[in-house]
């Protein structure tokens, strides 16, 4: 199984290379390098990383903090990880999610991030009824007054937090985005957006429009990619998603390809449910001939 090495470091000053002779000796055939926060979940070079990912394959780092600086970040990571088939390793932590003990250790993580969330929840609610108690109100006076200021200040509060949830699941979206519109219709780009995912982090039409229009306002997508999709010819439609898929992943399989149109509940070309390596091998060819892959 290949070992795919990731390095990180905050800062132009430190350097990725103890790191990289780690992994290095550690078996990996591929180490990538990025200078990034570690609070960032945007990382570009990561982002890249988990798009291209092998069922089968290991990431790899030297220590935990390289690849996450939260619980929910590491968790989320490994999450998008199992979802293509592959596995993570660190290699001075007890977590190796290919072993009964690494999974072992991952649930045991995951059931304290959750404890965590509970206690909070409860003195959160705590702290509320006993300033009722003592006839304190909470929440913001200059709402409590309809002040413009101050909801000028909370809508540009959220819209800040909407913006942070989506850079943390840009990889998930913003790839497949900048790649396939508008050539490709709204409803197969979210199809194939959906299919590698869990059912849990699934979007809606509706709100991938809407986390699209946000980045395109924020300069972060051309506005090429809310153009009008041209209408495609019924033959190659299914040539086309299946070269979208090739691209996001260009190691993935036939048969890996095979269940991905599956769980898109796309039918072949002779209206079957059932996919065969063929069917795809053929349509990945004529995708070729049609100058669909790159």
């Amino acid at each position: 199984m290949p070992l795919i090495g990731y390095a990180r470091v905050s800062t132009e000053d430190q350097t990725p290379l103890p790191q990289s002779q780690a992994l290095k000796a550690a078996g990996c055939s591929e180490i990538h390098q990025e200078q990034a926060s570690g609070g960032n979940r945007a990382r570009p070079v990561l982002t890249r990383v988990l798009e291209r990912i092998g069922r089968g394959d290991t990431l790899v780092v030297v220590r935990i903090d390289r690849l996450a600086r939260s619980l929910s970040h590491l968790l989320e990571v490994i999450e998008r990880l199992e979802a293509r088939g592959a596995f993570f390793r660190s290699l001075t932590d007890p977590i190796d999610t290919a072993s009964p003990q690494g999974k072992f250790t991952l649930q045991v993580l995951g059931a304290t991030a959750e404890f965590e969330r509970a206690l909070i929840r409860e003195r959160t609610k705590a702290g509320l009824a006993s300033a009722r108690t003592e006839g304190r109100i909470g929440g913001n006076p200059g709402l409590r007054a309809r002040d413009p200021a101050a909801l000028r200040k909370i809508r540009l509060a959220r819209q800040d937090g909407y913006m942070e949830r989506l850079n943390q699941t840009a990889q998930d979206w913003v790839p497949h985005v900048r790649r396939l519109r508008p050539d490709m219709a709204w409803e197969d780009v979210l199809r194939i957006i959906n299919a590698p995912l869990p059912q849990a982090r699934r979007w809606t039409q509706t709100r991938l429009l809407r986390a699209v229009n946000a980045y395109v306002r924020d300069g972060l997508l051309p506005t090429a990619v809310l153009a009008r999709a041209g209408r495609r010819e019924t033959d190659d439609r299914l040539p086309a998603i299946v070269a979208a898929i090739k691209g996001a992943d260009p190691k993935i399989t036939l048969q890996d390809i095979c269940a991905r149109l599956e769980a898109m509940r796309e039918r072949t070309p002779r209206g079957r449910t059932n996919w065969q390596p063929s069917s795809v091998k053929m349509l990945l060819e004529r995708a070729e001939r049609l100058g669909m892959l790159g």
